[in-house]
């Protein structure tokens, strides 16, 4: 039950570390998209987790706080995690790969629909690599056309 971190691990330990961040985010289909700022401090579990610590404003002027765990499941192949905030209820697992370039990694999830109606609907985060001191998530739902649809983008900035 001893796990060795693998090449996964360390390619999530670039995120470890203090950064600022800048979100733009759509909150409902007829309304003005939303900036805020934020933080975040990441850090390593064991070698084998990173833990993403955030706060920000809300768009009603409130600070938020989130955490996101991301790891690599050897077994499954994948990499695997969650997402919380104090905003909302819902646990979001997290389940994806990493693509052949090394600098976008895709994590699905499920949650509640933006169209409040109960339902359950499939989710998309994707982190970028940008630069080494600049990564993007971009955050989207199911356009109907087989496609994504992008509603959140941040950009994430390490702090000198």
């Amino acid at each position: 039950m001893f796990a060795k971190p693998q090449k996964e691990h360390d390619w999530l330990h670039q995120f470890i570390g203090e950064w600022t961040s800048e979100m733009d985010c759509a909150m409902g289909p007829d309304q003005p998209r939303q900036k805020s700022k934020g933080k975040e401090t990441v850090r390593s579990l064991g070698g084998l987790w990173t833990l993403g610590e955030g706060e920000g404003e809300m768009p009603d002027g409130t600070m938020g706080q989130t955490l996101m765990t991301l790891g690599f499941d050897p077994v499954k192949g994948r990499f695997v995690g969650s997402f919380v905030g104090s905003m909302m209820t819902h646990l979001w697992p997290y389940e994806g790969s990493l693509d052949d370039s090394g600098t976008v990694l895709t994590l699905d999830s499920a949650g509640p629909s933006m169209a409040g109606d109960g339902a359950i609907t499939p989710y998309r985060d994707v982190i970028t690599i940008v630069a080494p001191d600049h990564r993007t998530l971009t955050s989207s739902t199911p356009d109907g056309n087989g496609g994504w649809s992008e509603f959140m983008t941040a950009h994430y900035r390490r702090k000198a």
